[in-house]
């Protein structure tokens, strides 16, 4: 039965640390890295305010530009890397195994979800320029759970299931950072640009899409015998019901609400 193997299976990642072919990775051998870098990052977040708060704040404006443009293009090359091992693949929607083997599109894939989990350190940054620009107000609940979750998250698969099923929430995800991360470096240019910018709230819509479109494909790998582990989609699935409410109740309170007001 599937659910015996997926069982078996994962029980001999875990007693032989994980995924061999990620082990020697930076920050894979161990938990230990990742979970100081959660630790510190909501530390961060705590008291990085309070070090701003008899400080000026810092405009960053061009460090901002090269920041954002740079997450273009690592968002792009990841979408890329990321649809280009799957076609190459022949992965399946509705029940895609990881390949484990040593297999060279095996390993471009697992290499692009290692890439992904680094993405999210990197964009540690985008809360620590809202502390070193005060604007303290960007930095909520949602931003903070999505962003020490995310670190935790995707640690765990590439640990343990650098690619398979897991392909579809990143491929989804650096699509839409394409277009969020070039709003942003767009709105840095300053104010002549930013009253251009009137697509904000339909990378909201289009962040809440991807949600749905996650939890419709983790409920078909639900139902659908595969060989691959049952718990990791009942685990996506609730997170992305969890990132659904928060990014709803976002919505309504940043649009919403103002609509109404005017």
């Amino acid at each position: 039965m599937d659910w015996v193997y997926n069982v078996r299976h994962f029980y001999h990642l875990a007693m032989s640390k994980g995924d061999p072919r990620v082990n020697d990775w930076l920050l894979m051998e161990t938990p230990i890295p990742i979970v100081i870098i959660f630790i510190s990052y909501l530390l961060m977040v705590k008291f990085g305010p309070r070090l701003m708060e008899h400080r000026k704040p810092l405009q960053l404006h061009n460090v901002l530009i090269a920041y954002n443009l740079f997450m273009v293009l690592l968002s792009a090359y990841m979408f890329h890397e990321f649809l280009m091992s799957a076609v190459l693949a022949g992965y399946s929607i509705r029940c895609q195994p990881v390949d484990f083997s040593n297999n060279p599109i095996a390993i471009r894939m697992a290499k692009v979800c290692w890439l992904y989990f680094f993405s999210k350190i990197i964009e540690i940054l985008d809360t620590i320029f809202f502390i070193l620009r005060k604007k303290n107000q960007q930095i909520t609940f949602l931003h903070v759970y999505h962003h020490s979750t995310m670190l935790l998250n995707w640690w765990l698969g590439v640990k343990y299931i650098a690619g398979g099923q897991s392909f579809f929430l990143a491929l989804l995800n650096t699509f839409v950072h394409v277009l969020m991360y070039g709003y942003y470096g767009l709105s840095a240019l300053g104010p002549h640009v930013q009253k251009y910018l009137w697509w904000k709230k339909y990378i909201t819509k289009l962040q809440l899409a991807q949600f749905f479109l996650v939890i419709i494909h983790t409920s078909l790998n639900i139902v659908t015998e595969c060989d691959f582990p049952n718990g990791y989609n009942v685990a996506v699935f609730i997170y992305a019901f969890s990132l659904v409410f928060l990014f709803s109740n976002f919505y309504k309170s940043a649009y919403e609400k103002k609509e109404h007001s005017t």
